[in-house]
């Protein structure tokens, strides 16, 4: 039984493993270029960190913007996907972001590649506008209210 936590990170060790995450899942896995993946927004986002049987598995953040709160940089290791990992995030990142003051009444957004369309339509967010590209990798931009 594989067993899926979700916590937020709260110090550098836990950050280092969401950067490990996100550099094999989209760096080398996707060819994103690292300069598109780590940007400015890192130290004003809140990340996550997906854990299965207690290893690191997946990770995701979301951030105020002037558009509202985005979610975004969702990320599960291939080894562990479809173990339920992806849900556990997105509920997790509604979650804290309910409980956040600043957050409340926002649209809530994401950019989602193709094949993570079904999982954000799960928890409520719909398909805005025409299918784009960002990083070579095809998207939808995604919204949904809390």
């Amino acid at each position: 039984m594989n067993e899926v936590t979700v916590k937020k990170v709260t110090n550098k060790a836990s950050l280092d493993q969401v950067f490990a995450i996100r550099e094999e899942v989209f760096v080398v896995g996707q060819n994103v270029p690292p300069a598109e993946e780590y940007d400015e927004f890192e130290e004003l986002s809140t990340h996550f960190l997906a854990l299965v049987n207690g290893e690191p598995a997946g990770t995701a953040r979301w951030r105020l913007t002037d558009h509202g709160v985005k979610l975004e940089r969702f990320a599960v290791l291939e080894k562990v996907r479809g173990k339920g990992v992806g849900q556990a995030l997105v509920q997790a990142v509604l979650e804290d972001v309910k409980s956040t003051v600043e957050a409340e009444g926002k649209c809530l957004y994401l950019h989602a590649q193709l094949h993570a369309v079904p999982l954000y339509a799960k928890f409520g967010f719909e398909k805005v506008g025409d299918i784009f590209s960002e990083c070579d990798i095809l998207h939808y931009k995604m919204e949904r209210y809390l």
